[in-house]
């Protein structure tokens, strides 16, 4: 495995066998072994997945699993991840990566004093939708970036999710499970946040659950799930932003960016794919756009994939879904509510460098 990364994934739920997928797409992965709370499930991944089922300290005591990938629920994200890293592993950790920016940071001082090396999801951005909307950005198809928008409403999980207790308590909610997706792909296209001015709110104290499984069910709401607000980047665009649980329907797009040259639909940035649509003052219409950037398909693990390449190459190549971004797009995320309650603009501490686009040309499997 001298070209391979052996992984262990901990945490065998609803998004595990989208992992399994991915990484079974990308040469540089090798699946090892799996680990959940319930062996039963355990041992039913390891079977489909021709893997072994293990306990979490057996995989982490493992020496064929180099890279660890933490699929555990939120509010357990740091402590799989720090015991990963105590263990002498790498980590690519589902988003958020911390409930708190106190533990985020916890996880990077670690990997950093251990000389390891920390991912995290959402690795959506380095999709074929993403990737090829950076691509019309950077080549000045839309000229200097100014403004846009991005919407993420809906009436919330409990109608379809067959355990949507935990989207209302603290560390969920419409922000932390969707956010993510949302601020990193505009991460991912115009750089860093430098401030954010919201407003949050609460339309229910209570929701029903109506999914078979936990039909009459009464879910408690401990945090915001609607909220607005603007983000100002470091590039000077200027983004208004909604993600709400408290709305039936609309009629936005996920995301649009507007600049001095031109307007751009961007995809559902929980998706790899598209459609991306491009209006021009040449062209004075829409026009849908064709695709510059491969992995289109359900690509999960591709943060994985490009993490083991950075561990391959001792430094040389940097990882894209990086627990730097990860941290940033967390404070951001916190930050609505803190600005909501100051009644004042939140400045963003953390700035990291904006993701390197994906090449062009890139080889199924390969990145």
């Amino acid at each position: 495995m001298a070209d391979k990364i052996g992984i262990g994934i901990i945490g065998c739920g609803n998004i595990s066998q989208a992992y399994f997928n991915g990484a079974k797409l990308f040469e540089v992965l090798e699946v090892v072994s799996c680990a959940d709370v319930n062996m039963d499930v355990a041992k039913a991944k390891a079977e489909e997945n021709e893997c072994l089922a293990q306990t979490v300290d057996e995989l982490l005591a493992n020496p064929d699993v180099q890279l660890v990938i933490n699929l555990t629920i939120p509010a357990v994200h740091a402590e799989v991840s720090l015991a990963a890293l105590n263990a002498g592993k790498h980590v690519h950790s589902e988003k958020p990566l911390a409930v708190t920016l106190e533990d985020a940071k916890k996880v990077l001082e670690t990997a950093k004093a251990k000389g390891l090396l920390v991912g995290c999801a959402p690795d959506t951005f380095l999709g074929g939708g993403i990737q090829t909307c950076r691509k019309l950005i950077d080549d000045g198809w839309l000229g200097d970036i100014k403004s846009g928008t991005a919407f993420l409403m809906s009436r919330g999980p409990e109608s379809w999710h067959p355990n949507p207790t935990f989207f209302y308590e603290v560390g969920a909610g419409p922000m932390f499970d969707m956010g993510p997706y949302y601020i990193t792909a505009l991460v991912s296209l115009l750089g860093p946040v430098k401030r954010v001015s919201a407003v949050t709110t609460k339309a229910f104290e209570e929701r029903i659950a109506t999914c078979k499984e936990q039909f009459g069910k009464l879910l408690p709401v401990e945090i915001p799930t609607h909220y607005s607000g603007v983000l100002e980047f470091h590039s000077g665009a200027v983004i208004n932003m909604t993600i709400s649980f408290d709305v039936h329907k609309h009629g936005h797009s996920p995301i649009e960016i507007y600049g001095t040259e031109g307007s751009l639909k961007v995809p559902d940035p929980n998706t790899f794919d598209g459609p991306i649509s491009l209006w021009t003052a040449a062209t004075k219409e829409w026009q849908e756009t064709p695709f510059s950037h491969p992995y289109r398909m359900n690509s999960r693990s591709i943060g994985a994939a490009d993490l083991a390449y950075a561990i391959l190459s001792d430094g040389k190549h940097k990882h894209r879904a990086s627990g730097e971004l990860a941290y940033h797009a967390l404070e951001v995320m916190h930050s609505f509510q803190k600005a909501s309650e100051a009644g004042a603009a939140v400045t963003i501490e953390s700035c990291p460098e904006q993701p390197s686009a994906l090449p062009l040309q890139l080889i199924e499997g390969r990145l």
